[in-house]
């Protein structure tokens, strides 16, 4: 691979994920002091990311993947979003705001699969080459947090006031339409030739084919499992940020890339956890990251005990790589040549899409369930919200444990 293809799919991943966390990470602070949101009416938003997820397939599948070249694509849906976004920022309420993100997010989210199918057409060795470009994704939301907090300061009590947070969403665009137009000089990403005498069946284009995995009793209770625990992951997307802000925690924002450094230094740890772990103990070591997570959350505060609101954010790495990419492991081990995108499709779609779609909805429930407690008392309020999702990942994780029987994960090649 040259030094300007390795530039290129760098700097592609550094603004598709500018992109997204440049607006996503202070979209629930944004909802609740700029449009004066309901909870369910934050919840309904935030489930946009959800519907994208499940929508998604059906472009990349339908299209993406038959008829024209990925770079193309992504240039052109990111040009759209920049619009979108543009929009999202001239907003003054929920009603007009709602529709502009709901088909941004249905555009984005497919968004996230290009990337990877332009990298990893360039890449000769996918498995040593595609981290060192992924990681710039992590580096671009990182950057993206720090300049909100550190940089501009939007996030601040004074910026909060006058209404600083649009201008995420301003900047978001600004760096879509750079990606957008940035695309078309990408390396041709023309869709794959398949066997004109094999059509391909409307399920294998969806990625329903796979389903007959679910057959496998171990396999179906991760699947299961994979949905329960993105209710309590729901919680800390839609709250998370609110959270820190309304409790006084400074340069929130900034402090939540934490997070994403986090999750760097843990993936590069990862094969050697998952090698000396074994699958099952390191998912579960992953579900009690996230109750541990909720837990010094909701007994954590802005003041002497706010490093634990910051251990609390630093666990995301354990939370999010011990169970989604082992998860994402553990699912390519299952499935044979034949259904392996389509396994990885079918967990994306149980988990960005279902899984969170509900805990985005029950996030929002919880939210009014306790909103008269956060009349007289924030720090109450933000507890009892913590408490559920600590619960729900507790829950889960024992669960798991009862039911799940440990294998030996090997490599299918045929």
């Amino acid at each position: 691979m040259s030094k300007s293809v390795r530039f290129k799919l760098s700097f592609m991943m550094f603004l598709e994920f500018f992109i997204w966390g440049a607006w996503f990470v202070t979209l629930g602070t944004f909802l609740i002091q700029n449009l004066q949101a309901e909870p369910f009416q934050i919840s309904n938003v935030f489930s946009t990311q959800s519907l994208g997820a499940i929508i998604a397939p059906f472009i990349i599948g339908m299209i993406a993947d038959r008829y024209f070249n990925a770079e193309r694509i992504l240039g052109i849906l990111h040009l759209i979003g920049a619009f979108l976004m543009f929009q999202m920022y001239k907003s003054t309420d929920i009603a007009t705001f709602y529709p502009y993100v709901l088909v941004y997010m249905i555009l984005y989210m497919p968004t996230l699969a290009l990337v990877n199918s332009v990298s990893f057409r360039q890449l000769s060795n996918p498995e040593t080459q595609f981290s060192s470009i992924r990681v710039w994704g992590t580096i671009g939301w990182i950057i993206a947090g720090l300049a909100i907090s550190f940089l501009f300061r939007w996030d601040s009590p004074e910026g909060a006031q006058e209404g600083a947070l649009r201008n995420t969403f301003l900047m978001a665009g600004i760096a879509s339409a750079v990606l957008g137009l940035f695309s078309f000089l990408l390396p041709k990403t023309p869709p794959i030739k398949v066997d004109t005498a094999e059509k391909p069946s409307f399920a294998s284009i969806i990625g329903l084919d796979a389903v007959k995995l679910l057959k496998d009793r171990n396999f179906l209770i991760f699947f299961i499992s994979s949905i329960l625990i993105c209710i309590p992951l729901a919680f800390y997307y839609s709250n998370a940020n609110p959270f820190l802000v309304e409790i006084g925690l400074s340069n929130a924002t900034g402090k939540m890339a934490i997070g994403q450094v986090s999750e760097a230094a843990f993936l590069l740890l990862l094969p050697v956890l998952f090698v000396r772990f074994g699958f099952k103990k390191t998912i579960l070591i992953g579900m009690l990251a996230w109750a541990i997570r909720y837990l010094l959350f909701a007994y954590g505060n802005a003041g002497d005990l706010s490093f634990m609101l910051i251990i609390g954010i630093a666990l995301h790495g354990i939370c999010y790589d011990f169970f989604f990419v082992s998860g994402q492991i553990y699912t390519d081990s299952k499935a044979g040549v034949k259904y392996k995108s389509a396994a990885q499709g079918l967990i994306t779609l149980a988990t960005y899409g279902i899984g969170q779609l509900i805990g985005f909805w029950v996030a929002g429930y919880i939210g009014t369930m306790y909103a008269d407690i956060k009349s007289t008392d924030v720090a109450a309020f933000w507890q009892q919200v913590w408490l559920v999702p600590a619960g729900i990942a507790f829950i889960v994780m024992i669960l798991f444990m009862i039911f799940f029987k440990n294998e030996k994960i090997e490599n299918k090649k045929v």
